[in-house]
């Protein structure tokens, strides 16, 4: 068993949460999305896709800007840096809880 503090033992509860967790990890791996894109491959509503982001507006972890494209309203959504650090810590933590379990 590990020795860590229980500091390094608290999850962010922020990214951890399942829908948010997908769309942190979407928004890892591109450099910005709009809503569409996270629609279609997180599989939430509208409606609670923005509740998610945000809250993770809220927390810093992503950025907003909105625009419009031929006077139809385009959303984007880009982690920050302080998200793509959250997350990076999320899944160092993930992977060392993972690694000090015991072989069942």
């Amino acid at each position: 068993m590990s020795n860590r503090s229980s500091q390094d033992e608290v999850i962010d509860r922020v990214i951890h949460e399942p829908a948010r967790l997908m769309i942190t990890a979407h928004l890892y791996v591109v450099e910005s999305a709009d809503y569409v894109f996270l629609m279609q491959n997180v599989g939430l509503t509208w409606g609670n896709l923005s509740s998610h982001l945000s809250k993770l507006e809220d927390a810093g972890y992503v950025e907003i800007t909105k625009d419009f494209i031929e006077k139809k309203p385009h959303t984007m959504v880009q982690l920050t840096n302080r998200g793509r650090e959250a997350f990076d810590g999320y899944r160092r933590q993930m992977k060392a809880l993972f690694e000090d379990l015991p072989e069942a």
